[in-house]
């Protein structure tokens, strides 16, 4: 990939930020690596492989892509996605429309860095469909500003078809999240299958909302739904977790962790389990409490102070 010259001093500083949220910049400039960069309301960077269709365009304060991986293609390096917004205050929307046609494999990687926003609210919508026998793999990480003041809205809606294969995972551990809205519904064909995973870290007054559901509607299909949110400080937290047995031999499995250091925290969890055909199999944990005093006495007892076993514990649960 080349950046045009005029963005070339953009591109620096979105490339720092790309590598503050973990990712490999070197990754966004191979030409045998499919890529997008955008920065606020416009893409700076753009590549395409063999396979790998990509359209794009604006909108209003924000930019759309559709992606499209053609049939039985496998596309061997994954798609970077790198999302940034320079400003201090603003509003940035971004919608993807991803088609993942009949026998083809992807996997995305996505990271969206915010470091120096104090006042921006980011939008991202997501149409996701997967054809028969496919599967698509999409990774999102989150890198925000300590003084939380990011919003942060993400709606992504999937739709698999038959023996097509989808999992979606989110994380926002690294820094503080701001205001989370985080919503993920997937529609299972026969015989499909999808992982649904989030991993969110709040601290001081953060608020975080996640529902991830889960619609069992083909023969066979199965799907997991799995929740994991540490809340610190004042954090609100409220967790819902859906499956519908629909369809005959279908499985589902929701499972929400919750663990709480602080004694204003307020944490939800809601598993939300319901069967329209006998034949269907739904299953659910969950849990709210603080860090296990078992491993949190077992870490003291080898030196370790209370503040650092915790944050042990909790490193090694989002990791």
């Amino acid at each position: 990939m080349r950046i045009a010259p005029n963005y070339s001093k953009e591109f620096e500083k979105i490339a720092e930020a790309y590598e503050k949220s973990g990712g490999e910049v070197s990754k966004l400039l191979d030409k045998r690596v499919a890529s997008i960069i955008i920065s606020g309301d416009k893409i700076i960077g753009l590549n395409s492989v063999d396979g790998v269709e990509i359209e794009s365009g604006k909108l209003e304060k924000g930019v759309w892509a559709k992606i499209k991986i053609l049939k039985d293609k496998k596309i061997e390096m994954p798609i970077h996605l790198c999302t940034g917004f320079l400003g201090k205050e603003g509003e940035q929307r971004v919608d993807f429309d991803f088609t993942v046609e009949d026998g083809a494999n992807v996997k995305f990687v996505s990271h969206c860095s915010f470091p120096w926003s104090t006042k921006l609210t980011h939008k991202m919508f997501a149409t996701v469909r997967i054809g028969k026998g496919a599967t698509m793999i999409y990774e999102d990480a989150h890198f925000h500003s300590e003084n939380g003041g990011v919003t942060l809205i993400s709606d992504t809606h999937a739709v698999i078809e038959e023996k097509g294969r989808y999992k979606n995972s989110f994380e926002l551990i690294k820094t503080r999240v701001g205001e989370l809205k985080v919503r993920m519904d997937v529609d299972l064909k026969k015989d499909a299958i999808a992982e649904l995973n989030s991993k969110v870290r709040g601290k001081k007054n953060d608020e975080i909302s996640i529902v991830e559901s889960l619609g069992l509607n083909g023969e066979g299909s199965r799907g997991i739904a799995k929740s994991t949110v540490v809340a610190t400080d004042e954090t609100h937290a409220r967790i819902i977790n859906e499956a519908f047995g629909n369809a005959p031999y279908s499985k589902g499995h929701i499972e929400c962790t919750e663990i709480t250091k602080g004694d204003n925290v307020d944490v939800s969890t809601l598993p939300v389990l319901k069967v329209t055909n006998d034949l269907s199999e739904l299953t659910h944990e969950a849990s709210i409490g603080r860090v296990n005093s078992k491993q949190l006495n077992t870490l003291m007892a080898k030196g370790m102070s209370e503040e650092e076993a915790t944050e042990f514990i909790i490193k090694g649960l989002l990791g």
